[in-house]
């Protein structure tokens, strides 16, 4: 699972940090700032009332530290917010839960599984071949099921944000 929050669901301080890593480590011109304002527009799909997102969201993420306790803190935020979104059927997968799925990288599904598109260090992948793309659904099934939904998910969301509270930031 990836340690990071999915695009669509960052706050505009979380893709700020993230994006200025990709920059910096990639050494592609700098312009952070417009990446972060696509990334935002993009994100009103998630109220336009016409599109679903099932997501399944790693614990992990939750704790890797992208931008300080700040930043995670209003990320964490948002997320609790977002869960009462109809729009957004939102899973967290605990970290000790039991999964029957050998660890995968991060993943996104688009349409009615007509394609998957995976993010790698150098470069991303398009999936449109359909015994692959049967693994894909294969795959998040087996995550989902495995994943905290409603309550329990709000409750592993709070925890992680009095983690956040918990740490001093290291400025």
């Amino acid at each position: 699972m990836p340690t990071m929050i999915w695009g669509t669901l960052q706050t505009e301080a979380y893709a700020a940090v993230i994006l200025g890593q990709v920059v910096d480590f990639l050494g592609i011109p700098k312009d952070v700032t417009a990446g972060v304002a696509k990334r935002m527009q993009r994100q009103e799909v998630l109220y336009d009332g016409e599109h679903h997102y099932d997501v399944v969201l790693g614990e992990q993420a939750l704790y890797t530290n992208i931008g300080g306790p700040e930043v995670m803190r209003q990320q964490i935020e948002r997320l609790v917010r977002e869960l009462g979104l109809s729009s957004l059927t939102l899973g967290i997968l605990p970290s000790a839960a039991r999964v029957d799925l050998f660890p995968v990288h991060g993943f996104n599904i688009y349409g009615a599984g007509e394609r998957a598109h995976v993010e790698l260090v150098s470069s991303s992948v398009d999936i449109t071949e359909q015994g692959e793309l049967d693994l894909y659904s294969k795959a998040f099934a087996a995550l989902s099921s495995a994943a905290s939904y409603g309550n329990a998910a709000k409750e592993l969301l709070k925890k992680a944000h009095a983690f956040w509270t918990d740490t001093p930031s290291q400025e």
